[in-house]
């Protein structure tokens, strides 16, 4: 009997080693992509932050910039002004009303906003009267003008020494005012700064012509 040769199959060639390799180098690929599309989103996100502190930076700089509120006194006039000597001079009594014009100019981008202010008027080195100046808010780059009245301490007036000889003999009295006005400015709580605005003013007053003359002004600014 005649044996027939068993012909057996070849083992099944895997491509199972050159599909892990193909695996490899797309997962290796696909990290790459991924690392840099990080970097690319790190870099934008980088870059934005960075404009928007220049954007901040020049803001801060131009448009929001705080500056000084300015004072200024525009006039102060005598409203009213009786003087009574009843005979003698030292018995001399004075009844004098002042009124105090002076304006506010807010320079920013926002409002400034003030507690109450006073005028006092200093005589002989002395205070003699004082005005209010109630809250208000000035709009942005405006100026606010108000009027003050101020009335006079007659006593306080004629017990300084000196005053008999300024009123009837030099006929002029040296006296000085002190504007004191406290506030603040808030831009989008972003920039805030608090501000105290002083203005003091020397002249003199002329009798019987009741007008102030020589003014002369010198403005502070406390922070």
């Amino acid at each position: 009997m005649v044996e027939r040769e068993q012909v057996k199959p070849f083992a099944s060639v895997t491509l199972g080693g050159v599909r892990s390799s193909d695996d490899d180098e797309a997962l290796s690929m696909e990290m790459q992509l991924r690392k840099r599309r990080y970097i690319q989103c790190c870099g934008c996100i980088a870059a934005l932050f960075l404009i928007l502190a220049v954007v901040v930076l020049v803001l801060s700089l131009t448009v929001f910039r705080i500056g000084d509120p300015l004072i200024r006194l525009n006039s102060l006039t005598i409203q009213s002004l009786d003087i009574s000597t009843n005979g003698s001079l030292q018995s001399t009594r004075v009844n004098l009303t002042l009124l105090v014009d002076v304006s506010v100019k807010n320079p920013n981008a926002a409002t400034f906003k003030f507690d109450n202010g006073s005028t006092t008027i200093y005589y002989g080195g002395r205070v003699v009267g004082e005005g209010v100046h109630f809250q208000e808010k000035i709009k942005p780059r405006r100026t606010l003008r108000r009027n003050v009245t101020v009335e006079i301490d007659p006593v306080k007036f004629v017990d300084v020494p000196g005053f008999v000889t300024d009123l009837m003999v030099a006929k002029r009295l040296n006296v000085s005012s002190h504007t004191r006005i406290s506030g603040r400015v808030n831009i989008m709580n972003l920039f805030k700064k608090h501000v105290v605005v002083k203005l003091n003013c020397s002249m003199t007053v002329r009798i019987p012509s009741n007008g102030f003359h020589g003014e002369k002004c010198k403005p502070e600014l406390d922070f």
